[in-house]
């Protein structure tokens, strides 16, 4: 029988502790190596093979799990809330875990997280950092409307962020201190580029081929737009990952924390253990789908009857998420119900 080894790493910005085991845990080796290709790559010439890989997930893993898959058996990455449930003790340092990790590999008690393909993660990087590039856009215009209420000069506030209207606003203001026109030339000319590099960002997100389709078959969903459906796309992968609709709702952050004790059970506030990305999104996309889609609508208004605005906005966030889970587990465009009952 081929001996298999065991190898966990703790992972850093800049070095990486491990330890390779056998099966029956005995250590074969312990040490650090630099976070550097060269260095992984000096590693990987002198480690025994066949062996399987654990780590923990951190910002610093992707390149990393990237780099080992295709020398490994098997290259796993471990949840890290999960993880710290199991191996919590009183003595911890980088040897350490990177023997925890060996360990829980080799008894198969690793606690597995979900890690997308490499294209995919390089998409969603491309989604996060336009949206970053909204929330400065957004700051650079509130920016403008305070400098204009500092000197207390007026302006129409539908029409302070075009162009023209911003142009002509400039020549007509009176009274305002050089300091603060020259703050406003500024501030305009930054939002006009964070404007349009956001734009050419989505435009190069909805080309991908590898998307492309998905994308389409959501937007047959009234009140699903581009954006929030470039956004479960990317950041949920493979959404046969998940069962059932409820664990989705929770992935989403969507659902409450539990706990239950000796019968007695408390539900919180929305639990923060989610993808934040998604939740935020899909709150914004439920504020305004009860507009375009009637069933979406009605669901609303029930909720909005027991007094709870809030409560109605993460009731069709849900049924949201249970829509494009539908539609993408099925590879089919959404129906509405009015169009059966029609035909």
């Amino acid at each position: 029988m081929e001996t298999v080894y065991y190898t966990g790493l703790d992972i850093h910005k800049k070095v990486i502790s491990y330890c390779i085991k056998h099966s029956d845990g005995k250590i074969v080796r312990q040490g650090e190596i630099a976070a550097e290709r060269k260095a992984l790559l000096k590693w990987l010439s002198e480690l025994p093979v066949p062996w399987l890989g654990a780590m923990e997930a951190t910002m610093f893993t992707g390149w990393i799990y990237d780099y080992l898959k295709p020398h490994a058996l098997e290259l796993k990455v471990a949840h890290p809330e999960m993880l710290r449930a199991i191996t919590a003790a009183k003595k911890k340092n980088d040897r350490a875990d990177a023997e925890k990790l060996a360990d829980l590999l080799r008894v198969n008690l690793l606690p597995e997280c979900y890690m997308a393909s490499e294209k995919i993660r390089e998409l969603r990087r491309v989604l996060r950092y336009r949206n970053m590039i909204v929330r400065t856009s957004v700051k650079m215009k509130n920016k403008i409307s305070g400098l204009l209420m500092e000197v207390g000069a007026q302006y129409n506030k539908k029409r302070l962020h075009g162009k023209k209207y911003f142009n002509e606003l400039l020549e007509k203001v009176e009274d305002v201190p050089t300091s603060v026109n020259e703050l406003l030339k500024l501030s305009r000319s930054g939002l006009e580029m964070f404007q349009d590099v956001q734009r050419k960002l989505v435009e190069t997100l909805h080309d991908n081929t590898l998307i492309r389709e998905r994308v389409r078959r959501l937007q047959t969903i009234d009140g699903i737009g581009e954006v929030t459906a470039l956004t479960w796309v990317l950041e949920i992968g493979d959404p046969d990952r998940f069962s059932s609709v409820r664990q989705a709702i929770s992935y989403c952050g969507l659902c409450s924390a539990q706990n239950e004790s000796a019968g007695k059970e408390q539900r919180g506030p929305i639990s923060k253990k989610r993808n934040k990305h998604l939740q935020t999104v899909l709150i914004e996309a439920a504020k305004l789908a009860p507009r375009w889609n009637q069933q979406l609508a009605k669901i609303h208004a029930r909720e909005l009857e027991r007094g709870n605005r809030n409560k109605a906005t993460l009731a069709v966030a849900r049924k949201l998420v249970a829509y494009m889970l539908a539609v993408e587990k099925r590879k089919a465009d959404f129906i509405q119900e009015t169009t059966l009952e029609a035909a």
